[in-house]
């Protein structure tokens, strides 16, 4: 009774964490995107307002 956890635990951590990371990387190459499209936008505003 006092050892609740099963070897089927250590597996479902791991897919957990797989799945975290998966996450992770995901947001990260998103908010990557984000900031070179805002980036590149600011890039237009500032170029066309200068000619």
């Amino acid at each position: 009774m006092a050892d609740k956890k099963s070897p089927k635990t250590s597996a479902q951590s791991t897919t957990r964490e797989d799945r975290l990371k998966a996450a992770l990387k995901a947001n990260m190459a998103r908010r990557k995107a984000q900031a070179k499209a805002r980036a590149g936008k600011q890039d237009e505003q500032t170029g066309g307002s200068e000619r």
